[in-house]
């Protein structure tokens, strides 16, 4: 999202996590821009029973967290390494002199907050009212157009695991099984090598 060039000169440390590491905390106050070089990192919240929901799962070149930073409220969920990940960090101070300073950069912003919230509102729908079959549908179609997930061959792979298609969608895992199966019966998608292609 924004270019390593202009983090590195406006002073943004690069930091690295192994997986399972825990890089800021539910109920914590945000001191810190973060946007991610290599790995990926979810955002989750765990229920009074454990459970897991997922509100996010990032990649290289995108950020977390920017909400509570703008608004200095406290972090609604944790994050957290999904693997072991390198991130630049960057100050609060100098964060919000980089997007004052640079107008693309604060559009750009703007439009990755106006699809996270989209994607939210959608979802928010979905698991409301909504089959296992059709929320994993729409799961794995929204995933296609917000990661930018290139065609292959067989179609576009999702690199979901079964568990965080469960953990994104309020569904059990067993569910989730029940309905790709289903899926790949009505030729929505197809599974190789237990990857899902759509």
């Amino acid at each position: 999202m924004i270019t390593e060039e202009l983090l590195e000169s406006h002073q943004a440390l690069r930091k690295k996590y192994t997986k399972g590491d825990i890089i800021f905390r539910e109920g914590e106050l945000p001191n810190h821009y973060f946007q991610i070089i290599s790995g990926e990192v979810k955002m989750c919240n765990f229920n009074d029973d454990g459970r897991e929901f997922i509100q996010g799962i990032f990649s290289p070149k995108q950020s977390f967290g920017e909400p509570p930073l703008f608004l200095n409220r406290l972090y609604p969920a944790n994050a957290i390494a999904v693997s072991d990940c390198e991130l630049f960090v960057l100050s609060k101070p100098l964060f919000l002199k980089l997007i004052n300073e640079n107008a693309l950069v604060s559009m750009a912003i703007i439009e990755n907050l106006a699809q996270r919230l989209h994607y939210k509102s959608v979802m928010a729908a979905e698991i409301s009212s909504q089959e296992p079959e059709h929320r994993l549908l729409k799961l794995i179609d929204y995933s296609i157009r917000f990661f930018k997930i290139e065609k292959e061959k067989e179609g576009h792979r999702i690199d979901l695991t079964r568990q965080q298609m469960a953990d994104l969608t309020g569904l059990r895992v067993e569910t989730v099984i029940r309905a790709i199966k289903a899926l790949e019966k009505k030729n929505e998608i197809k599974i190789i090598n237990r990857k899902v292609f759509r």
